[in-house]
């Protein structure tokens, strides 16, 4: 979005930049504002005026959630890291040597995880095709190199490395036209998922050219987008100037025989509370797309279950389709926000059992890791142990989508890597000792 769009749409973005008057006014004294500001370094920071003036309560700041879900908070990377990167901020150092160190930490916080970079993208021949990801036999993920921001950035995110100016971290692609050419030489994709970053920040003539050549595609069921301007810009819907254009796209995709599915991303009740993110629901409704909601389980933002319970309701009501409950990533500052699996658990159980058929139709907690989407189904007691009962929603290996595993119990357990198998020796996605030794030290054992 340009400077001039930005003036006319009347969205203001606050930066870095900014970002130490903002904390003063949430009352941080000066060691934390540059402690912040350490932070900020090393994940991107952008929030908006529709954010900061409706959304965040100020009075409860810096512990409110909707405020800890955009700005940085001191504590999110390691201390040391943090007090090197104060102290370089504090003498004024030069920018290069500040982003040096920046680059170093960001280095150790897994910038892709779930195999992003190697197992990912898909290639022709032997090259990458750039800007895609093919995880899923059915399903392949395109990144718009225009929608590769956000109205705000999710201090959790875990795309947070598309948006810090390292190209090799980023993933993006102007070229539709290489993604048309790999769908036709792959039909068994029915479904496109539009993501980022945040494709709704383009507007509708943009949008438009990476839509319209995936109409005329048989194989196509479905065209997803995956997008958070529900909850941080939803003018973008309903006063923006493009605002009924963009409407007028989404219904002739709609016309077009596909499925529209509108990806929302809710992290707090709070975000669905202003009249104009009901509005902007109608609208979107009344062109024929499917509004799906999902988040992640956020330690300090959203881990009650009466939040959750609470979200499922409004969604409910504005007529979206609760999609996804998912488990925080193992990237960026997990450690900070992670919520056990143990205790993930608990909270979707209580707000599940808490909510009406219509609400039920969530899944989760939910890993998405590198052999696929894990879904924590309970934890129970068999044969005397205490194990987490688990299955994969979906997989890089079709056949195991639906088969029930067991991990042993741990209490402590955050992410799949921390887990172990129990009755086995192995997971389902793992392979076999006879697949890990290699077939000449097989043969000459």
């Amino acid at each position: 979005m340009s400077v001039q769009e930005s003036v006319v749409r009347g969205f203001r973005a606050y930066t870095a930049k900014h970002l130490d008057g903002l904390l003063r006014r949430a009352g941080l004294d000066e060691e934390s504002r540059i402690r912040v500001r350490a932070v900020a370094t090393v994940l991107p920071f952008r929030t908006n005026a529709y954010v900061v003036d409706e959304l965040i309560d100020w009075a409860a700041a810096p512990d409110d959630p909707l405020y800890r879900l955009v700005f940085p908070q001191p504590d999110m990377l390691p201390e040391a890291d943090v007090s090197r990167l104060a102290t370089l901020l504090r003498e004024e150092a030069p920018q290069g040597e500040v982003q040096a160190a920046a680059h170093e930490v960001r280095q150790r916080l897994n910038p892709h995880p779930a195999g992003q970079l190697n197992l990912n993208v898909p290639r022709v021949g032997d090259d990458p095709v750039p800007g895609m990801q093919h995880k899923y036999p059915e399903t392949v993920l395109f990144f718009p190199k225009q929608g590769q921001t956000c109205h705000a950035y999710c201090t959790y995110c875990f795309r947070w490395a598309q948006f810090i100016g390292e190209p090799d971290l980023k993933f993006a692609s102007g070229d539709v036209a290489s993604l048309v050419g790999y769908l036709k030489e792959h039909p068994e994709v029915t479904g496109v998922l539009i993501t980022g970053g945040d494709p709704m920040i383009m507007g509708e003539p943009v949008l438009r050219r990476y839509l319209e050549p995936l109409l005329d595609l048989e194989q196509l069921e479905s065209i997803r987008i995956g997008t958070k301007s529900l909850a941080y810009w939803p003018q973008r819907f309903v006063s923006d100037p493009d605002a009924d254009d963009t409407l007028r796209l989404f219904a002739s995709v709609v016309e077009a025989g596909k499925n529209l599915a509108f990806m929302a991303h809710f992290s707090h009740p709070r975000e669905m509370e202003p009249p104009v993110v009901r509005t902007a629901v109608e609208r979107i409704r009344a062109t024929g797309a499917v509004v799906r909601t999902q988040a992640p389980l956020i330690r300090s933002i959203n881990d009650h279950p009466e939040t959750w319970a609470s979200m499922w309701r409004a969604q409910q009501t504005m007529g979206m389709v609760p999609y996804y409950m998912f488990v925080e990533r193992d990237t960026g500052p997990q450690d900070y926000f992670a919520v056990p699996l143990a205790r993930g658990y608990e909270i979707f159980r209580d707000a599940y059992a808490s909510v009406s058929g219509l609400c039920r139709t969530v899944r989760g907690p939910s890993m998405s890791a590198t052999p696929g989407k894990v879904c924590v189904d309970g934890v129970a007691e068999v044969e005397g142990r205490k194990v987490f009962v688990l299955h994969l929603i979906q997989a890089r290996d079709p056949g195991l989508v639906g088969r029930p595993f067991f991990a042993e119990y741990d209490p402590k357990a955050v992410w799949l890597t921390d887990l172990r198998p129990a009755f086995a020796d192995r997971f389902p996605f793992e392979p076999s000792l006879a697949e890990r030794v290699p077939l000449a030290r097989r043969l000459t054992a």
